[in-house]
């Protein structure tokens, strides 16, 4: 049987310390990783921008 591909993919992001640290705090007053936080913002970004169809709320 094949490999089923992921539905997420990775790549590696290079940000300034100061970017990080600011980022981290971000994430830790959200209770959410530095990755989950950035998914967020990317998410959040790209809905507003009429990029990605809005959540619909079940």
């Amino acid at each position: 049987m094949a490999k089923e591909q992921s539905k997420t993919k990775s790549f590696v992001l290079r940000i300034d310390a100061e970017t990080m640290e600011a980022l981290e705090k971000w994430a830790a007053d959200e209770f959410r990783s530095i990755n989950g936080q950035l998914q967020w913002l990317i998410d959040d970004a790209l809905r507003r921008s009429g990029r990605l169809p809005a959540k619909k709320h079940d």
